[in-house]
């Protein structure tokens, strides 16, 4: 028997390698699964035309009841941990510490869930002067930081799809990296210089300001009427206990009566003496009485609150829990309703004319525009919902799904932090007169930090960290989902709370256990540029971490632990798989069972396959072959 000359296939599959390689950053392609328009007859027509308007309809509902979720999920936080904030701002020693006042603007506005909340609470108490402008700034600061957990949150909702999941939670990110970049520059410059402190107070000195008219609440009017049915919060009740007003403890936050009038009532009283008179004028004597005539503030209640807890009997922690409960629910839901009519709708001539319109440059002279425009659309769109937290937290699904590109979405987001402080500006001018100069300082030192964070992190290509980082956190999360929990929970809660512990415990602490960390930190950073750019430049040790043990420079070993901890679920979802096993196609039984067998020799395979479809071969084309 002749015997055939052997060939390699090992550069065969190398060449064939690089075309298998998929940038899971690349924009998916949407393909368009339909009939084209010219195809169809007059009643396919009418009939597509009403499905996209009855799709158009559902997405609108969709995101109504997304905003109004946001929305009621802001009211149960406050309601959860609103009196805990208040408590927290109330210990004016602590605010005096910089570091202490920038985790405590985290925490408090990761607790309300809102930073206009957390603002307005830092208003209060600097117009009480409680609090100094100065000891504000680093409060702003973190509410900066605090209030991006809510798009990082409803990226969760697109863990199901691991690219999709990727993009979504890279997007999300980009806002969390480049608020703390621009808190660890911008934070030691401001206690250096205080250049925050006194540009805006040369601004507002500058100026003879008057009490203007409200800030515009445009979402709001269409979002109150449905969110005020479930429930309404009395939030001076927060500011009263952050100001020191032991009766506001007592107080609930759930609103009973929605319409009230004080009046004040002059009533004659007895006195002890003559002394304790309001004034001589209006001190009688009648027998052994001594008689005065004193002011009292009488609350007329009018009109009761008709949302679903009012005058209802729970605690605050009781209806935060259920609003928290029911709005996560709801908000998941439209999430991926949402995600799956976008899939639906975004195709073919639709998806081109989105994509190109979002993520296409001007041309080149003007290339560099682009993303400045993006900016002031991104500040357009913030500045009519009057909330980053919704804005940032709608876009992220459409990096998910690729309609947007991450590089987009960065001056998107950067655009929603202007926003939102000029929303904030405005409602500075409509406060009253004793309060009028501090608000507007402080929402002026909310504004120039993030246009200082813009001028660090943007205009240089090299320079936009946020992207690169956002990016290698959302490769980790794709390969380790869990990561994603790990990462909320450390950034947003454990870290300012062991910081906040810190300050609480003396600055001498603080400083003795944070600046090792950091230069711990700041030395691997280092170290890992180096291993990626200049590898020679490091000793052969460092060229790796390998010297290391294995779960102090991988992820593996705790993937495998998470994974052990988690077996007893999927020991549970393998019997039920095998209690439904019997009911399979043997075809199907047998196909994974042959892919798991191993040999040597590629052609092997090939025979095995020919013998084993033998009565097939009649369904195959001759013209292609096993190998």
């Amino acid at each position: 028997m002749e015997l055939l000359p052997a060939y390699s296939t090992i550069a065969l599959i190398a060449d064939q390698e690089p075309k298998d390689e998929v940038d899971p950053w690349d924009m998916p392609v949407l393909q368009n699964t339909g009939v084209r328009w010219s195809e169809l007859d007059g009643k396919g027509k009418v009939l597509c035309v009403s499905k996209g308007i009855g799709k158009l309809i559902l997405l609108l509902g969709l995101l109504y009841f997304f905003v109004c979720s946001l929305d009621v999920l802001s009211s149960a936080f406050q309601l959860v941990g609103g009196k805990a904030a208040g408590d927290i701002f109330k210990d004016g020693s602590v605010l005096s510490n910089p570091v202490a006042g920038l985790v405590i603007g985290v925490l408090v506005t990761v607790m309300v869930q809102s930073s206009s909340t957390s603002s307005s609470i830092i208003v209060s108490m600097v117009a009480s002067s409680l609090l100094s402008v100065p000891l504000a700034i680093p409060i702003i600061m973190g509410a900066n930081i605090g209030t991006s957990v809510t798009n990082t949150i409803v990226a969760l909702m697109q863990a199901g799809d691991r690219n999709e999941f990727r993009r979504a939670f890279a997007g999300a990110t980009v806002h969390d990296f480049f608020n703390w970049l621009s808190v660890f520059v911008l934070l030691p410059l401001e206690i250096a210089s205080g250049y925050l402190y006194r540009l805006t107070n040369v601004i507002v000195e500058s100026f003879h300001l008057e009490s203007g008219e409200s800030a515009p609440e445009l979402l709001k009017v269409i979002t109150d009427p449905f969110t005020k049915l479930i429930v309404q919060l009395d939030k001076s009740v927060i500011s009263a206990i952050a100001t020191g007003d032991k009766s506001a403890s007592n107080k609930s936050l759930v609103k009973t009566w929605c319409k009230t009038k004080t009046s004040l009532i002059a009533q004659n009283v007895t006195v002890p003496s003559p002394e304790n008179c309001t004034s001589p004028d209006l001190c009688w004597l009648d027998g052994n009485s001594t008689w005065t005539l004193k002011n009292y503030s009488n609350t007329e209640y009018i009109k009761k609150c008709n949302h679903i807890f009012a005058g209802t009997t729970l605690y605050d922690s009781a209806v935060g829990i259920i609003l928290l409960a029911l709005s996560l629910l709801v908000l998941c839901t439209c999430l991926v309703l949402i995600v799956k009519l976008l899939n639906s709708v975004l195709k073919g001539q639709v998806a081109s004319v989105i994509k190109k319109t979002l993520n296409t440059d001007f041309p080149f002279p003007f290339s560099w525009l682009t993303g400045y425009l993006a900016m002031l659309v991104g500040a357009g769109m913030t500045f009519i919902v009057q909330s980053s937290s919704v804005f940032t937290s709608a876009i992220t699904p459409l990096v998910g799904i690729g309609v947007i590109s991450i590089e987009r979405a960065y001056p998107l987001t950067l655009g929603s932090n202007i926003g939102t402080t000029t929303t904030a500006i405005l409602a500075a001018l409509a406060s009253p007169g004793s309060t009028l100069k501090y608000s507007l300082q402080i929402a002026l030192c909310h504004f120039f930090f993030n246009i200082s964070g813009i001028i660090l992190w943007y205009p240089i290509p090299f320079m936009r960290l946020p992207i690169r980082l956002a990016k290698g956190l959302g490769n980790i999360t794709a390969k380790y989902r869990w990561f994603a929990i790990f990462y909320l929970l450390v950034c947003f809660l454990l870290v300012p709370l062991l910081v906040f512990a810190l300050s609480m415990a003396g600055w001498q602490y603080l400083v003795g256990i944070c600046v090792p960390i950091l230069a711990l930190l700041v030395v691997v950073f280092v170290v890992n540029v180096l291993q990626a750019k200049q590898p020679h430049w490091l000793p052969q040790t460092f060229r790796s971490w390998d010297f290391l043990p294995k779960w102090m420079h991988s992820l593996r070993p705790w993937d495998n632990v998470i994974t052990s901890m988690t077996s007893a679920c999927g020991r549970c979802c393998c019997c039920c798989k095998c209690c439904r096993g019997g009911d399979a196609d043997p075809a199907a039984k047998e196909k994974p069972t042959k892919a798991t067998q191993g040999h040597d020799n590629p052609v092997s395979l090939a025979d095995e396959e020919n013998d084993l479809t033998a009565d097939k071969t009649k369904q195959i084309d001759s013209s292609v072959t096993a190998l």
